[in-house]
């Protein structure tokens, strides 16, 4: 069964082949409008969200199909100790595909173990965001014609910005990329995805400032610093308002510079940007609709799973992650799953080093 839990899990042509369809409905979004008619999307928001919720509901509904779910998991029986495990079992019977967001690094990937139905992972804690990685491709590809050849800046919180993580990932499956990673150094890309970028030759350089790198870029994508991913408040107290973009600093910007963010905002891009003709990140949120609208097309219209084959857990061989937001801290039943990075075994579902 195809589910969507990591941008990795797409082959360059499954996505050149999402992309075009997402083209076709951005040109004519009327041809689209009864091909998920009797189809189901269980949107479970764990967290708060706005624009991937928005974006997700609106896509099937301009689709035809229906939408169920909770934006509070306190509205829900996860309020009285539901496990992750039965609630999907069970929405999995009245949908026909799960659209997830938590705040649990690995939920998504733990929910497709149990999933009769395709699931989608619409962002689990720091980890991943692979939708609005669709969002992101979708856009230059639109504005600029190619992904490939690009100089990409990736600005902000990028340890605990998912929507970073996954962009890189997907970035992985193009040509000639070349990555600024810029960052303070408490809040740089995981070792994960660093040893992801090397075993994968990826050009990245990691600096602290904006300015001097920025007359090099030809996409520049911006990110807050998300408080509610820091434990130490006074961590968060320390960098917040670090990276500012204004009109001012774009005066040595390429005039064709694609300014992008996965939003929302706080202070990291001033209001007086968004008049600049190089600021898309409303068009970005537009056109992540019409991704995520060939996606649930792709997904829905698959056939049930009503078999599951799941490795056995082993009383006393079941490797502890460490990390205190991976959804194996809470779910204990789960099977152990190991994965290479960098010839280090890590976490399945968090990707975090297994000590």
């Amino acid at each position: 069964m195809r589910h969507l839990i990591d941008f990795g899990d797409l082959p360059r042509q499954e996505w050149d082949s999402l992309y075009h369809r997402a083209s076709e409905i951005i040109d004519a979004p009327e041809k689209f409008i009864d091909v998920c008619r009797g189809k189901v999307s269980a949107n479970l928001f764990y967290e708060p969200s706005t624009r991937t919720n928005f974006s997700f509901q609106t896509a099937m509904l301009r689709l035809g199909g229906s939408v169920f779910g909770f934006a509070d998991p306190n509205s829900s029986s996860v309020s009285k100790g539901e496990t992750l495990k039965d609630t999907i079992k069970i929405v999995s019977n009245y949908a026909d595909v799960i659209v997830m967001r938590t705040p649990w690094e690995g939920a998504a990937k733990a929910a497709s173990l149990y999933s009769n139905v395709p699931v989608v992972n619409a962002g689990d804690g720091g980890h991943m965001h692979p939708t609005q990685t669709m969002a992101d491709l979708t856009t230059i590809t639109r504005l600029r014609g190619k992904v490939d050849d690009l100089s990409i800046g990736l600005c902000g919180d990028l340890k605990n910005g998912r929507t970073v993580h996954s962009l890189i990932k997907a970035l992985a499956k193009f040509q000639n990329i070349t990555f600024f990673l810029i960052s303070p150094r408490e809040l740089a890309v995981p070792d994960y995805v660093r040893t992801f970028m090397r075993e994968n030759n990826m050009r990245f350089t990691e600096v602290t400032g904006l300015e001097a790198v920025m007359p090099q870029l030809d996409v520049l994508y911006m990110t807050r610093i998300q408080k509610e991913r820091f434990v130490d408040p006074v961590e968060y107290e320390r960098n917040k308002g670090i990276y500012v973009l204004t009109r001012r600093k774009l005066d040595r910007a390429k005039p064709d510079m694609l300014i992008l963010h996965p939003l929302p905002r706080v202070d990291e891009i001033t209001v007086d940007v968004d008049d600049d003709p190089r600021a898309v990140f409303f068009q970005q949120a537009r056109f992540g609709m019409f991704a995520r609208m060939a996606l649930l097309e792709h997904l829905a219209t698959q056939p049930r799973w009503e078999d599951r084959d799941l490795p056995p857990v082993e009383i006393g061989t079941k490797p502890v992650c460490t990390n205190p937001r991976c959804i194996t801290q809470t779910q204990h039943y789960l099977p152990p799953l190991v994965k290479k990075i960098g010839g280090v075994d890590c976490c399945g579902f968090c990707d975090a080093a297994l000590r």
